[in-house]
């Protein structure tokens, strides 16, 4: 299994990375975890633009799911349209919530482009993949996922504050990408970011092989992000996410 970090950003596209997006492969077939605000241009640097084939949106927030609409342009009216649909896993009012954003009444929607499937706490065989989602902790419906393939395995916080399904996602993977959208202060509100503390905190409790901070807020200083995270009591390798950034899993 190979992932690529498309993009790390939290909440807006920073300067060297856009929104949640990230690139899973394995035999030939290509899934996305979230597909987040600028990174359908950042993708197109690691797979051809018709080459997606399912989607996995954590949450429903613009910075995970908002590069959908364009993605519907591309696929309904690209050169060779119409291109085969292409599933997206996603909370159950996002067909509804992606039309209005693109400004689209909800029937059609962006159905001529995707096959919605309604994502709840469980597990999914999506091409070579198994996918288990559990509900995480943030202000709307959000999900983390686990995903396995061949022997190895690696989780996703999507965004989430201090959470136990994430430990229980991310228990003995390979690689934890888990968000730290949060630098240490007084009154952090709950059950919304973690910090790099929070994070690492999570990879010692689950165990995990590599820890990867990301949904990176670009207002922090993200060395502080890291030295945060050495306080967490996590004794495996600790790194910022980058865009571009390809981890092998073998």
């Amino acid at each position: 299994m190979k992932v690529t970090i498309v993009g790390c950003s939290g909440s807006y596209p920073g300067p060297d990375s856009p929104a949640s997006c990230y690139l899973l492969e394995a035999d030939g077939f290509r899934l996305l975890l979230d597909l987040g605000s600028g990174s359908l241009g950042a993708l197109q640097r690691h797979i051809g633009l018709y080459d997606v084939d399912a989607i996995c949106l954590s949450h429903l927030h613009a910075d995970h799911c908002l590069d959908v609409c364009g993605y519907h342009v591309a696929r309904t009216y690209g050169p060779s349209a119409p291109y085969p649909l292409v599933p997206v896993y996603a909370p159950a009012d996002a067909p509804a919530r992606l039309a209005a954003a693109y400004g689209m009444p909800e029937e059609p929607g962006l159905e001529t482009a995707f096959e919605f499937v309604t994502l709840t706490p469980g597990s999914y065989e999506i091409g070579p993949f198994t996918l288990t989602a559990g509900l995480v902790n943030h202000p709307v419906e959000a999900y983390g996922f686990r995903v396995s393939n061949g022997g190895r395995s690696m989780a996703y916080s999507g965004d989430t504050g201090e959470s136990n399904e994430l430990v229980k996602l991310a228990a003995g993977t390979d690689l934890l990408l888990c968000e730290a959208s949060f630098v240490e202060g007084p009154d952090l509100p709950p059950d919304l970011h973690l910090t790099g503390r929070q994070a690492a905190e999570h990879a010692a409790k689950a165990d995990v092989g590599r820890l990867v901070l990301t949904h990176l807020v670009p207002w922090n200083d993200q060395a502080t992000v890291l030295e945060e995270a050495s306080g967490g009591g996590y004794a495996g390798p600790v790194e910022l996410a980058r865009s571009g950034a390809v981890y092998d899993l073998t």
